[in-house]
């Protein structure tokens, strides 16, 4: 087990928080994020630091609107490119898509590219590659009293898009976002959603037919307190999931170091865990802490590296971003509740 901090919080300036991870052509480990003082600032901008050998590099900004704030990075990998997508605009219901990209695994940027309007790419969460070579992006949109799925079949050597869906709880439009991918078997894609606490559970969304038409948004048995999640389905044919295994309701207060003043202390966010499922996603293991007790731990990324590694990120009371990392037979012993919880 690794684990770690991507960046000192002495450094950070502002907030951090949504973080994105992939796997450079050449084995490194690069880790993105949103950072501004605070979120919705004008200064917000994608930061992104790389890990080698010799650990995290210090960060550096990859891509900014200038005067505009910036949210929520998501990096997506074709052959030797990397992708950068991100949002920018003054307000959540009015931003715009963008992305850029780096064909030197990372160390440069093109200059950032608008997305056609109402086109957003992945919203929060990587896509993933289908059986069929085709690219599925988890999306969605948040606009006046609804929330709903999406998902883009993207063709990145044509660069079309299609969008299907909706993903959405059909007994409240103002219900789901920001869902996670895995395919179960070919052409049968799972979706899990982020729900707002009148909800109060991860849901569930399925297509049959790789993509192109989706279930209803349903809860699981699993809590989510109106906070982003990640899964990754593994090279073994687990799937693992990164949450915040708590109720939606308002938490009690709890410690603020590190936070800046009058940061909202937001429901269930203060601790953060790992489920397992080893039949698709129908059933999950007991929740297993990855941390405690901070004022937040939350919006997780997850995958899996070309040496079977499980990396994961997630934002540290927002004045970080705290990295571990996981072998196969330690995801065992987390699924069997016998691995111990990283230090804090």
């Amino acid at each position: 087990m690794k684990w770690e901090m991507v960046v000192n919080p002495d450094t950070i300036v502002g907030e951090a928080h949504a973080s994105t991870l992939v796997e450079s052509p050449g084995g490194d480990l690069l880790c993105a994020w949103f950072g501004g003082a605070p979120e919705g600032s004008p200064d917000t901008a994608i930061w992104m630091s790389r890990r080698t050998s010799s650990g995290w590099s210090p960060a550096s900004v990859i891509a900014d609107e200038p005067g505009v704030p910036c949210f929520n990075p998501v990096f997506f990998r074709h052959g030797s490119t990397i992708w950068v997508y991100f949002k920018a605009g003054k307000e959540v219901e009015k931003w715009s898509g963008f992305r850029t990209r780096s064909e030197d695994g990372g160390y440069t940027w093109s200059a950032p590219e608008i997305l056609p309007a109402g086109l957003f790419g992945p919203i929060k969460n990587k896509g993933i590659r289908l059986h069929n070579g085709m690219i599925a992006f988890p999306s969605s949109a948040e606009s006046y009293r609804a929330w709903t799925g999406w998902v883009y079949l993207h063709d990145p050597d044509s660069d079309i898009w299609k969008v299907r869906g909706p993903l959405a709880h059909p007994d409240n439009p103002w219900g789901v976002i920001q869902p996670t991918l895995w395919e179960v078997t070919p052409g049968h894609i799972r979706a899990l959603l982020r729900s707002r606490k009148e909800i109060g559970r991860v849901c569930v969304s399925d297509s049959f037919d790789s993509g192109e038409t989706w279930t209803p948004a349903r809860p699981s048995t699993l809590p989510n307190p109106n906070s982003g999640i990640d899964a990754v389905k593994l090279a073994d044919g687990r799937v693992v999931l990164a949450y915040n295994h708590t109720d939606p309701s308002p938490r009690l207060p709890a410690a603020t170091d590190n936070m800046l003043p009058n940061t909202p202390l937001l429901g269930g966010r203060h601790e953060i865990h790992l489920a397992i499922s080893e039949d698709g996603g129908d059933t999950w293991s007991p929740p297993w802490e990855m941390e405690a007790g901070g004022a937040e731990f939350s919006y997780p990324a997850i995958i899996q590296s070309g040496d079977s590694l499980v990396h994961v990120t997630y934002t540290w009371n927002r004045k970080g971003i705290r990295y571990g990392a996981f072998t196969p037979t330690e995801i065992s012993l987390i699924r069997a509740g016998t691995f111990p919880r990283p230090p804090s």
